[in-house]
């Protein structure tokens, strides 16, 4: 293998570690995000786009 080919491989590599790792995180913050959410959603506090709560 040249030296070329084994620096194409190792960029590809961690590109690749990368991306997974940023999929990763989005998929972690979107969880802790309806978690949270959904605490202030019992706790009662709305959106003011939801107008399914007023009269």
């Amino acid at each position: 293998m040249s030296a070329h080919a084994l620096y194409v491989t190792a960029a590809y590599t961690m590109t690749a570690v990368v991306l997974a790792g940023l999929i990763g995180w989005i998929l972690i913050d979107q969880r802790a995000r309806k978690r949270d959410l959904a605490e202030l959603e019992a706790a009662g506090v709305r959106r003011r786009s939801d107008k399914s709560g007023k009269s």
